[in-house]
């Protein structure tokens, strides 16, 4: 079981909050992703998760039970850190193994459990290398595999991935989905990479300054952000939001669409503009169009035939039933 309840938790460092009193509950079984840019508070509230912070007010449940003032230990849950932390001198099997014998944990059950973790990462032909010969995806694996043996209630992952090639991240993101599949386990994964978090996530936590913006599922945020932050932040390229008159004929003070949202048409479109960068990536063009009163370039997703260049001239129309639109306070209008 790894349900996980935060009732009107708040983190002061000093007179400065940086977690504002929230509530939040995470369903056994899920992978839930915060996801914020740099400073919103993601890995502060991780770590009050996992005890390694104070909380300054409020109450963590873990299964049911209190749990805000139990030390990290005697709380279930295993983290996983931006640094892999492996011990050097050790194989790679002693490093799975180091935090069972911290627990006098017999020798038949902690080969069992390194045999299981190790099938499930691909490890079991390096468990008698060490660190220094394995690539930094393997010394993730590594990192986890420490975390699954210990079979906690729930994974607390803190950007496992920032520091590997884009590459190995993509093939990462792929193996610890298909980990929380086969586990069944509750997992926190905190990024401030939201293509990780579309990715990954069961449920989304957008977190800015402290505040939680909104709680969905990677597609009810995408379809029906609850604010033009959200809005601005979750997609990839992210929302084209402008103000002024377009805004002013939708009814609204911003209006948003996204890029792969806005058709390229012969003429008479609604948006005319000449084609700055022209981001060609095979299947995919992505256009960056300077359009008079616009203050910022617009990004269209177009086919990869598409043969514009940079100058040309490009007529835009978008899908009338996409146009995102937002109040003056920069609230979503239903």
């Amino acid at each position: 079981m790894g349900r996980i309840t935060l009732e009107n938790v708040q983190k002061k460092f000093g007179d400065v909050e940086v977690i504002p009193p929230l509530n939040l509950t995470i369903e056994d079984g899920e992978f839930v992703v915060f996801v914020g840019p740099s400073g919103c508070g993601k890995s502060t509230l991780l770590r009050l998760i996992a005890g390694l912070e104070d909380v300054t007010g409020g109450e963590i449940r873990i299964d049911g039970k209190p749990a805000t003032d139990l030390p990290p230990a005697k709380r279930g849950l295993a983290m996983v850190f931006q640094s892999y932390a492996l011990y050097p001198h050790m194989s790679v099997r002693k490093n799975i193994a180091f935090p069972m014998k911290m627990a006098g944990m017999d020798q038949a059950e902690q080969d069992r459990r390194i045999a299981k973790a190790a099938t499930a990462l691909n490890l079991t032909d390096y468990l008698d290398r060490r660190p220094g010969q394995l690539s930094g995806g393997q010394r993730q694996r590594v990192a986890i595999g420490r975390a699954i043996v210990r079979e906690p209630a729930a994974f607390l992952f803190d950007e496992p991935l920032s520091n590997l090639d884009a590459a190995l991240r993509v093939g990462m993101r792929m193996e610890i989905s298909e980990l929380h599949k086969s586990l069944e386990t509750t997992m926190i994964y905190v990024t401030h990479d939201q293509v990780e978090a579309m990715t990954m996530a069961d449920k989304i936590v957008v977190l800015r300054a402290g505040h939680i913006e909104q709680v969905g599922s990677p597609l009810e945020l995408y379809k029906a952000p609850r604010n033009v932050f959200v809005a601005g932040f979750i997609g990839s390229p992210k929302m084209n939001l402008l103000a002024g008159a377009h805004a002013d004929r939708h009814d609204c003070a911003t209006m948003g669409i996204r890029p792969e949202h806005l058709d390229v048409v012969d003429g008479g479109g609604t948006f005319s503009g000449r084609v700055g960068i022209a981001e060609h990536l095979g299947s995919d063009t992505f256009f960056h169009v300077h359009v008079d009163g616009i203050s910022e370039p617009m990004t269209v997703r177009a086919g990869g035939e598409i043969g514009l260049t940079h100058g040309d001239t490009i007529h835009l129309e978008p899908q009338a039933d996409k146009i995102h639109r937002f109040d003056a306070q920069g609230l979503r209008i239903a």
